[in-house]
């Protein structure tokens, strides 16, 4: 339910945070991602010294490989993969380091433009739909999204717009606002690696995430291709888990505050 997501059978519920109008216009909702002509992607700017896209650096040195994303390694941050309510798919990364909290979602875009202008757009409705205040301001990579839900948290919702894919970044915590918590994950946004991969893609689908391969297994179980799972922690009934699948899905919406299964990692 949300921005980024499938089409469900049901209407989404008034109490979604993100919950918003899927429907793309009959241009956007034909083409893919991979078949439009090249052109200068406006965030460009705006990501000069990160987030950046996979050819763009040299390897994955120093990082965590999600698939899709890639996170820099940095002592004492926290790293939860959110899986869908199957357990079959990882549908974000969360980041804790020290009082801050951003959580990431990679997503297919047109070549021929960004994606963030029209979805603060529909993040803003939303949140005011809900009886939220929201607020456009200038930010780290060009214009962001600052709002004030109902319960009185405040969140910050970042967008870049990169070759053929897009990042929302949400801060909560000390980064919600501008002030010095915000530097250190704010750091660690600037740092993180988009992998967009050649394959074609819907506009907004989202890029496919896994579980990280345990840099101390052995070698004979180092195989780029293999499933990898982690048993829920009991009391979960949902398994926690990964694997390659040729299938492409719709994100569903990823709720920034509301915990689903987890896979946490402390560097």
């Amino acid at each position: 339910m949300g921005i980024f997501r499938r089409r469900a059978k049901e209407p989404p519920a008034d109490a979604d945070l993100l919950a918003a109008d899927d429907d793309l216009d009959d241009a956007a909702a034909e083409q893919t991602a991979g078949d439009d002509d090249p052109s200068e992607m406006e965030g460009t700017l705006s990501r000069l010294h990160g987030p950046f896209d996979r050819d763009e650096v040299d390897d994955s040195d120093g990082y965590i490989d999600l698939g899709g994303l890639w996170v820099p390694e940095v002592d004492g941050m926290q790293l939860r993969l959110e899986v869908d309510k199957t357990g079959q798919q990882v549908m974000g990364v969360q980041l804790v380091l020290d009082d801050s909290v951003v959580q990431l979602q990679a997503f297919a875009a047109p070549r021929t433009q960004g994606v963030w202008e029209q979805l603060r757009t529909e993040i803003s409705q939303s949140v005011l739909a809900q009886g939220g205040a929201v607020d456009v301001s200038d930010g780290p990579f060009g214009k962001q999204l600052e709002a004030r839900l109902p319960n009185g948290t405040r969140m910050r919702f970042l967008g870049i717009d990169g070759p053929r894919w897009f990042l929302r970044a949400v801060l909560s915590g000390a980064a919600a606002t501008d002030g010095p918590g915000a530097a250190g994950i704010l750091d660690v946004v600037r740092k993180v690696v988009v992998v967009r991969g050649s394959e074609a893609m819907a506009p907004r689908e989202l890029l496919p995430l896994r579980v990280p391969v345990a840099r101390d297994a052995g070698s004979d179980g180092a195989d780029d291709g293999a499933a990898e799972s982690t048993q829920p922690t009991e009391g979960d009934s949902s398994a926690v888990a990964t694997s390659r699948s040729g299938k492409q899905r719709k994100a569903e919406d990823l709720k920034p505050f509301e915990r689903g299964p987890e896979i946490t990692e402390v560097r």
